[in-house]
């Protein structure tokens, strides 16, 4: 019987260190192809971290505009197959429509979701502005970003996975999701926020990629106000988030970050000398 594999794996190499050889071994992040299909019928194929797969297909149909709302799929399977695993939902009668008006077919292999799209207005399509009046602080933000590199057990054990999380400042909580494509991270996040039914408008997204376009996106149609990032922003990105209504900060280190748009959600305390 095929398995759902495991999504880390031990192989071993020939380290050459210090100009000494050694056989050795390492722990490295499992990508397995991933199918997912709608009323048995294939809709994309992404290479994704084979963990918290409900979750990603749920976010997957959010981001996509597929469902309105986790409730929308009535169920989802996961199934082991040959080459892979397919996540198998059934949807809600109403969303065939949807389904039919959205059908892509696209191939992950480059970690892009923006890959294989029919046409360029679907690159630049429409999302919901953000309005959300939440402030965070900048000690919030920095202990936020320390905590998530401290939860990531996945990359503690393979150093080769990017985490997203969502960051509670009134519960104080952080749920986190890893994934070797920084997009499936986060819709891992979106999908699980949406299964609890947990607004994202309370708080903020963490990355601990670069931020993009699609990234913007995804945050904008999860509501949420806010989003950090370890590494830099495309310009693109950055324009976007301003015209969403989004606060994004990047370039997080132990030192402090950096904000490109909507600086008024962050307070920077007496010392800030921001109009």
């Amino acid at each position: 019987m095929t398995r759902v594999p495991d999504p880390a794996a031990q192989i071993g190499s020939i380290a050459f260190r210090n100009g000494a050889v050694a056989a050795t071994a390492r722990t490295v992040p499992e990508e397995t192809a991933v199918a997912l299909s709608y009323d048995r019928v294939g809709y994309a194929v992404m290479m994704t971290t084979p963990c918290d797969l409900v979750d990603f297909a749920t976010g997957f149909s959010l981001s996509e505009g597929i469902v309105d709302r986790a409730d929308d799929i009535l169920d989802c399977e996961i199934i082991a197959v040959a080459g892979g695993i397919e996540c198998r939902m059934r949807l809600a009668s109403d969303m065939s429509a949807r389904l039919a008006r959205r059908r892509r077919h696209l191939a992950g292999a480059l970690g892009c979701g923006l890959c294989g799209l029919e046409s360029l207005a679907e690159a630049n399509r429409a999302i919901p502005p953000v309005a959300s009046a939440i402030t965070l602080s900048a000690p919030q933000i920095m202990r936020a970003m320390r905590d998530m590199a401290i939860a990531q057990s996945l990359n503690q054990r393979t150093h080769g996975v990017h985490a997203a999380a969502f960051f509670d400042p009134a519960a104080r909580s952080l749920l986190l999701r890893e994934d070797v494509g920084r997009h499936n991270a986060l819709d891992k996040v979106g999908g699980a926020l949406a299964r609890i039914g947990a607004s994202a408008a309370s708080g903020a997204v963490l990355m601990t990629s670069r931020v993009s376009i699609e990234l913007i996106q995804k945050a904008a149609i999860m509501g949420a106000p806010v989003i950090v990032a370890v590494s830099v922003p495309t310009a693109r990105a950055v324009r976007l988030a301003d015209q969403a209504g989004i606060t994004l900060a990047a370039i997080a280190r132990d030192d402090g970050f950096e904000v490109f748009t909507h600086h008024r959600r962050i307070e920077f305390g007496e010392q800030s000398d921001v109009a």
